[in-house]
């Protein structure tokens, strides 16, 4: 809705500093009057405009009302307007939604902004996207919109979970204990796949590292140099990990200095606490790597090798000859078992040629009986004409080993019956034999 008014401009007076009359210095001249009409738009033009049509005090709208009804509408069009990817986006949980903004603490905050497949790994630009969002589909103007009055307990926590993993240090004290990520550790029994129990585990931890970049557990190609590295660093580990977002809060609000003081005291003790047994689990888990970890093993065997030369070349010389020995039985055993193979192949391939032979003679059989023995044509085939035809039958067969020359002679007496020279092709074919 749009209308046009009149309206008067009166131009104010001039400043006390402008200079006197006659003084001023003009720079050209005023240029001619003309006239415009402005056009007044927007909501609150449309407000005033109803107003004026309706004089009745009951039925005038509340400007505030106006007010959040457009800021409503305008964060519906952002949201209808952004690309959000919903098909990427986690799925939002009732019991995420139900979270209470006042336990805080207790939230999860990747969950809460939908980044809980990346937690620590992502990025201060993942987590501002992902923000976005959240804001554009839970923000209270829209919930108002759609009918949710005071409905804003999940943008409270979307905007906490904003402010910690945004804050450096915040979400380094929230990502300390994030409970989403175990901090289990292998018993130091897994010998058998080693680098895939331990590997993940030490990449995990290496996030806690003050120093970067960290050195990785390799595999059983690693050089032994980079392998006592490996360890090295690991048993000086330097971790920033700390726990004062476990520290205990006084909610109660009433408390004195002497209780501050003494909570203060009782956060610090638990969480040095912690930290020493933080400390003490990745000492832990790299005595628990060392401890079956196949190149370790393997190195101490090559310190012993080279302390009792003499004595381990002897041994050696007699583990290659087992070696060669054992290589040697298992090469004749495998050459025995493909012969066997082979055999046993080229036995089912003469069987399986032979079944192919048995019913290309069948099929032969019943065509010089579809042929009517070759009889002349219209005539009943006599005994004489079926006996002089399966002896020629047995002649074929007999001189016709293979199943495609049994296929061939067939397809070639039944082209020849159908044209009505069967009799001359049979012996055709017979004479050639």
């Amino acid at each position: 809705m749009t209308a046009d008014a009149p309206f008067e401009i009166t131009l104010c007076a001039a400043p006390a500093t402008a200079p006197a009359a006659g003084t001023a210095k003009v720079h050209g001249p005023i240029s001619a009057t003309q006239e415009r009409v402005l056009s007044p738009v927007g909501v609150y033009v449309q407000h005033y405009l109803r107003r004026l049509e309706n004089s009745d005090a009951d039925d005038q709208t509340d400007h505030l009302k106006v007010h959040a009804d457009h800021t409503a509408a305008e964060a519906a069009k952002a949201i209808g307007s952004l690309d959000l990817n919903e098909e990427e986006d986690e799925e939002e949980s009732e019991d995420l939604l139900m979270t209470d903004p006042k336990e805080w603490k207790q939230q999860d905050h990747y969950a809460v902004l939908g980044l809980s497949k990346l937690r620590y790994r992502a990025t201060l630009d993942d987590v501002i996207k992902s923000h976005r969002k959240k804001v554009l589909r839970h923000h209270p103007d829209k919930k108002a919109a759609q009918g949710h009055l005071n409905d804003d307990g999940f943008f409270k926590c979307i905007q906490k979970a904003f402010e910690i993993l945004t804050d450096h240090t915040k979400r380094r004290q929230w990502d300390s204990v994030d409970p989403a990520i175990s901090d289990d550790i292998p018993l130091g029994k897994e010998k058998a796949k080693f680098y895939e129990i331990f590997g993940p585990v030490f990449a995990r931890e290496a996030r806690f590292s003050n120093i970067q970049p960290v050195p990785v557990l390799g595999d059983d190609s690693t050089a032994r140099e980079e392998v006592e590295q490996f360890y090295n660093f690991w048993y000086s580990f330097d971790s920033w990990r700390s726990f004062e977002y476990l520290d205990k809060e006084d909610v109660s609000g009433g408390g004195n200095r002497d209780d501050k003081r003494y909570n203060d005291a009782k956060n610090r003790k638990e969480r040095a606490t912690r930290k020493k047994e933080d400390i003490q689990r990745v000492r832990t888990l790299v005595d628990n790597a060392l401890k079956v970890d196949p190149r370790m093993a393997r190195f101490k065997e090559e310190d012993k090798l080279k302390r009792n030369s003499k004595r381990n070349a002897r041994e050696e010389e007699i583990k290659r000859a087992a070696e060669e020995k054992k290589a040697a039985e298992e090469a004749a055993k495998k050459a025995k078992e493909n012969a066997a193979m082979e055999e046993e192949e080229q036995k089912k391939a003469r069987q399986q040629a032979h079944k192919l032979l048995k019913k290309e003679q069948r099929a032969l059989k019943l065509a010089f009986k579809s042929m009517n023995f070759f009889a002349p044509a219209g005539a009943t085939p006599s005994d004489a004409d079926i006996a002089a035809a399966t002896v020629k039958l047995d002649k074929i067969t007999a001189a016709k080993t293979d199943a495609d020359a049994l296929v061939a002679i067939r397809t070639e007496l039944e082209a020849a019956h159908a044209a009505g020279n069967g009799s001359a092709a049979l012996e055709d074919i017979v004479s050639k034999l």
